[in-house]
């Protein structure tokens, strides 16, 4: 029993980590909000089967949990806006005052995010 305990809290956090990077990412450009959303979603499954039964409903982004569950499939449209909003995070890094090694790390992982977010296949 106790261990069940730990394990819904294990998997309830994750959740609720997830989702709180997904509403900041639909508030900041550069953070991605559908990859969030996926994981949370990923993570309900495994421990909040109610949370997850609402993520994989919901009228605006059910479609994307469900389409990635299917097929492993991320829309063009996302991946446009996506690689946008990344990209001029990127741009807007360069004029911070971070250290340049933090710019070629953030830089660095947007970059490999965007290409394998566009090896993706996109549903039909």
């Amino acid at each position: 029993m106790r261990t069940l305990f730990w394990h819904h809290l294990f998997w309830r956090t994750l959740v609720i980590i997830f989702l709180i990077l997904a509403v900041i990412g639909a508030i900041l450009p550069g953070m991605p909000t559908t990859v969030f959303l996926i994981l949370a979603a990923w993570a309900a499954s495994k421990g909040w089967p109610a949370l997850d039964h609402w993520l994989t409903h919901h009228p605006k982004y059910g479609h994307l949990i469900r389409e990635w569950r299917a097929h492993k499939t991320i829309p063009r449209k996302a991946k446009v806006i996506a690689t946008f909003m990344m990209s001029i995070s990127a741009i807007l890094m360069l004029f911070t005052n971070a250290p340049v090694l933090v710019k070629i790390f953030t830089d660095s992982v947007m970059l490999l995010v965007a290409l394998w977010m566009w090896t993706r296949p996109e549903p039909n």
